[in-house]
C-alpha cells in the first residue's frame, strides 16, 4: 500500500496500524524506505499517521470512561484496574512503542486520563524513535 500511495498510503498504513486493528507499520514503513521513499517523509507520514492514531485511542477512551465510569467504580475489579491505570500510566506508556500492548495502553490512557501533553509527548515520541530505528536499516 505505502509503495502504490506514497506518502499518504504511508500515513494511512501508519493510522490504522495504531488503531486496535492488526496491522503492521513497521512493515509499511520498511516497504516504503526499500521503495526508495525519502527517509524525512517516510518519518514523517508514518510519525504523523500513528500519533494521529494514538490520539483517537486517548479520546476514544476518555469518551469510554464517561460511559462506563459508574460501573467501573461499581465493581471490585473496575475500581483496582483504574487505580492500576492511575498508578502505573506514565510508567505504562513506556510501554506503548511494542507491537500488540502498545495500542490498548493508548486507550487506557484516555479511561484513566493522563495528561494529554505528557502523553503526546510520551507516547507519539517513543514511536518517533522506533520509526527512526527502524529507518536507520535502510
Amino acid at each position: 500500500m505505502p509503495d502504490a500511495y506514497g506518502p499518504l498510503g504511508l500515513f494511512l498504513s501508519a493510522f490504522l496500524a495504531a488503531t486496535l486493528l492488526p496491522f503492521s507499520s513497521e512493515a509499511a514503513l520498511a516497504a516504503a524506505l526499500s521503495a526508495g521513499m525519502e527517509s524525512g517523509v517516510a518519518l514523517t507520514a508514518a510519525s504523523a499517521g500513528n500519533i494521529l492514531a494514538i490520539l483517537v485511542n486517548y479520546l476514544l477512551g476518555f469518551w469510554l470512561y464517561e460511559k462506563t465510569h459508574t460501573k467501573l467504580e461499581a465493581s471490585k475489579t473496575g475500581r483496582k484496574a483504574l487505580a492500576a491505570g492511575h498508578r502505573y500510566g506514565y510508567a505504562a506508556l513506556l510501554l506503548s512503542w511494542l507491537p500488540v500492548i502498545g495500542d490498548p495502553l493508548t486507550l487506557v490512557a484516555g479511561m484513566v486520563r493522563l495528561n494529554l501533553v505528557w502523553f503526546l509527548l510520551l507516547a507519539g515520541g517513543l514511536r518517533i524513535v522506533r520509526y527512526w530505528l527502524i529507518a536507520q536499516a535502510f
